[in-house]
């Protein structure tokens, strides 16, 4: 699904990520490495080998990109007790294994936790709001500032789709939130600023409620497709 944003083409993915192409830069977000070693560490029965799917779902799409830059929008590490030596020795041998690959993280909630990753990532890591082309990166929505064309992950946003004989029970899906985004190219609304919010790319992240209001834009992501839902329905 292809979207304006700050006077360029973004792709939205399946793969639950934003594509900028003339700036060779995929964008995701809320990955949550070690999220399933820091439940265990407090002795909760989750099974492994959720970092190593991650990290593969990752490699695929930065290489079927050709992505010459990765920007993490927050929430890279879990927590302290996540840091398992499987889960970094699995993120060190796919960082090894694409040394041109540019990474740019910029810290949320739980990086600040979690602290930054280990050199032998080579990622650098910033803080929110960050300049990037037209762009401005962080991690919560609320870092806004009037005229910015903000990047962000954090809500994990999701929306429940009706049925088609409009009683309950329709899927929750996860989406892509768009707020206070023109439809036209209008330079007056461009001027004004809009939000993109990315839903969460880590397997064991769950989704929350967004609450689009009028003019805002929500792009649900199916299985294969993103495709936009007019009115869709908080989860």
């Amino acid at each position: 699904m292809r979207v304006d944003f700050a006077g360029e083409s973004l792709d939205l993915l399946p793969e639950r990520a934003a594509w900028w192409e003339r700036g060779a830069t995929l964008f995701v977000a809320d990955i949550h490495f070690g999220k399933a070693a820091a439940f265990r560490s407090a002795g909760l029965p989750v099974p492994g080998g959720t970092t190593a799917a991650d990290v593969a779902r990752l490699d695929a799409l930065v290489r079927r990109q050709n992505a010459a830059r990765l920007v993490i929008l927050g929430d890279l590490l879990h927590a302290p007790t996540g840091r398992a030596e499987a889960t970094m020795q699995t993120v060190s041998a796919w960082r090894d294994a694409s040394p041109d690959l540019e990474v740019l993280l910029v810290r949320g909630n739980h990086d600040r936790r979690a602290g930054d990753p280990p050199p032998q990532w080579r990622m650098t890591c910033v803080d929110g709001p960050h300049a990037l082309g037209p762009f401005t990166l962080a991690h919560e929505p609320d870092a806004a500032r009037p005229g910015d064309f903000l990047l962000a992950g954090h809500l994990h946003p999701g929306v429940a789709l009706q049925r088609a004989d409009g009683r309950a029970g329709g899927m929750r899906e996860r989406c892509f939130w768009m707020i206070g985004a023109p439809r036209g190219a209008a330079r007056g609304r461009r001027r004004a600023g809009a939000s993109l919010i990315l839903p969460a790319f880590g397997a064991m992240t769950g989704m929350r409620a967004v609450r689009p209001r009028r003019g805002d834009r929500v792009f649900v992501v199916g299985p294969g497709e993103v495709v936009e839902v007019p009115g869709a329905a908080s989860v």
